[in-house]
């Protein structure tokens, strides 16, 4: 028996090409020769930040409320439907959309758009299913801010953007808010936003598929488009750094969230941000990862991104950390940042993040449910149709220079906010010791 002493090298890269997008009278399609299976989304400006203070998590409760039956047919009526179609609904909401989609064979494409559109257009919205609805989202969420985490994101949102705007509280609303929503604020939301037309996104073989048909059922009896929400709004990263404490009283864990403000996702410098991000947090080989997991010996994993929406953005930096070493962590993650804003990236480190973020793309970009995810991208965030089958050889032909001027654009180590959740009877004096930043208490 013999061993391998040379570790195989990679094959030549497979060229990737991103369908050909159609429009026509509200629908945007992707042609996918001999995918038999389809999905078609009715993408809704109904998203997040659409709704009313107070009420944080509402869209959230009616995305799961469409899926318990319509005034035609009861929930399992209509699951029996969907079932007889071998079809699938499903829902999300984010800052931007709101989405309901089916998969589907594509033979059965038509029928199906039809079930998408009675859930969406004329949900049963009963005021029992409703309540059962929302406590179950209101009990989830408690159980997840019992863990380490979503109090920690909550105040980091709220230090970057503000309490009073409904981006600076988080994306599905906290225990209490949803707690609060009512059978009425359903109906109100779904009768305020849902009239609309909306974009009806389609990916799969479309050979016999009749793209006006499916869009003259969805868009039956609509009325019509809402206003838009604005461009995007402006960001001007702090000057100082601050350092924002969650008490976790007897943690032996702290939670790190450290970030800033950012551009929106449609800006110009979102490529050279993304590769950028990707050197500094966002894989296993980043500068982050490298010197807080391997070097230091701080956490498991360490991550950095841009998170982008419409109209704001954001950079975020993850940990959790032993209590004994957060404050080294801290100090190690702030003076990495800062040594990337002053310096760059190297060409090494950036091939890295070419070849990953270029077949990643490749590879995520498949199946027809990404594909229509890749479609809406194009409506919410207003791109060319062109956008994704340039993107690849857009991301493998940054050099150097373009991402290190834009890391020198985008990253402000000086005016981060510094998130932390953990024992402050342990940690606060060394934080203040540190001359991190200001420290101050988390307002939850």
């Amino acid at each position: 028996m013999s061993l391998v002493a040379d570790r195989p090298g990679p094959g030549a890269a497979r060229p990737y090409r991103f369908p050909a997008v159609v429009r026509h009278d509200g629908v945007v399609a992707a042609h996918l020769p001999g995918q038999a299976l389809a999905v078609a989304i009715l993408l809704l400006d109904a998203g997040a930040g659409r709704e009313s203070s107070g009420r944080e998590g509402l869209a959230t409760v009616v995305a799961k409320a469409l899926e318990e039956g319509t005034t035609k047919r009861d929930s399992a009526a209509y699951a029996l439907a969907l079932e007889s179609l071998g079809a699938e609904l499903f829902t999300s909401v984010d800052w931007d959309a709101f989405r309901v989609g089916v998969q589907a064979p594509v033979d059965r494409l038509p029928d199906a758009v039809a079930l998408l559109a009675e859930a969406a257009r004329t949900p049963r919205l009963d005021p029992a299913d409703v309540a059962r609805v929302r406590d179950d989202e209101a009990t989830a969420l408690r159980m997840d801010w019992a863990d380490p985490g979503p109090r920690a994101e909550a105040a980091l949102r709220a230090d970057l953007f503000g309490r009073d705007l409904r981006h600076g509280r988080p994306l599905h609303g906290d225990p209490d808010s949803v707690a609060a929503v009512t059978a009425d604020d359903v109906v109100d939301y779904h009768r305020t936003w849902f009239g609309q037309p909306g974009t009806l996104l389609v990916a799969g073989d479309l050979t016999s598929v009749d793209l006006d048909a499916l869009g003259a059922v969805a868009f039956a009896g609509a009325g019509a488009p809402v206003p838009g929400p604005g461009g995007p709004l402006p960001f001007e990263p702090r000057t100082g750094r601050r350092v924002v404490l969650v008490d976790r009283p007897g943690s032996v864990q702290s939670t790190l969230r450290l970030g800033h403000v950012a551009p929106h996702r449609a800006h110009p410098d979102y490529v050279s941000m993304t590769l950028a991000a990707t050197v500094l947090g966002g894989a296993f080989t980043s500068r982050l990862n490298h010197l807080i997991r391997e070097v230091r010996g701080y956490t498991y994993g360490i991550r950095g991104e841009f998170g982008q929406s419409r109209r704001f953005g954001r950079l975020l930096v993850s940990a959790g950390v032993q209590t004994a070493v957060t404050v080294p962590a801290l100090v190690d993650t702030v003076g990495e940042i800062s040594r990337m804003a002053a310096e760059g990236v190297t060409e090494p480190e950036l091939a890295v993040a070419r070849s990953w973020r270029a077949g990643q793309l490749s590879v995520e970009l498949q199946t027809p449910g990404a594909i229509a995810g890749a479609l809406a991208t194009l409506v919410v965030h207003g791109l060319p149709d062109d956008y994704h089958a340039k993107l690849r050889g857009e991301l493998l032909a940054a050099d150097v220079a373009q991402v290190s001027e834009a890391t020198a654009r985008h990253l402000h180590p000086a005016g981060l906010t510094l998130v932390v959740e953990g024992d402050a009877a342990v940690i606060r004096d060394e934080l203040v010791a540190s001359g991190l930043g200001e420290v101050v208490d988390a307002q939850l």
